[in-house]
C-alpha cells in the first residue's frame, strides 16, 4: 500500500471521525494526515499498532543480540543447555 494512496486534510478527519474509525479497522492501513498540505500525522487503528509496536521489539530484541554476537558474548549450545540446567536444579 503506498501512503499517497490515503491522505486527507485535518478537516476531513474532524468532519468524519466515525467514518474513518470504521475504515481504518476495516482495512487495516493507514491515513497520512495534512495540515496546510503537509503531513502532519498518521491515523491507524489500534491492532495494526499493536502490531508494528510488537515487531518494533523484536527487531529491537534482535539487533541487541547481533551486538551480542559481534562483542563475542556468546555460548554453544551444549554451554548454554548445561547453565540452564544448573539453574533448575538449584530452584
Amino acid at each position: 500500500m503506498k501512503y499517497s494512496d490515503n491522505i486527507k486534510p485535518i478537516s476531513y478527519l474532524k468532519a468524519h471521525a466515525a467514518e474513518i474509525s470504521r475504515s481504518l479497522n476495516e482495512l487495516r492501513e493507514p491515513m497520512v494526515i495534512t495540515q496546510n498540505g503537509e503531513a502532519r500525522m498518521v491515523v491507524q487503528d489500534i491492532k495494526s499498532y499493536e502490531q508494528t509496536q510488537e515487531t518494533l521489539a523484536l527487531l529491537k530484541l534482535l539487533a541487541l543480540g547481533n551486538q551480542e554476537v559481534a562483542r563475542g558474548e556468546t555460548l554453544d549450545a551444549t554451554e548454554c543447555f548445561d547453565r540452564l540446567r544448573r539453574d533448575a536444579e538449584a530452584r
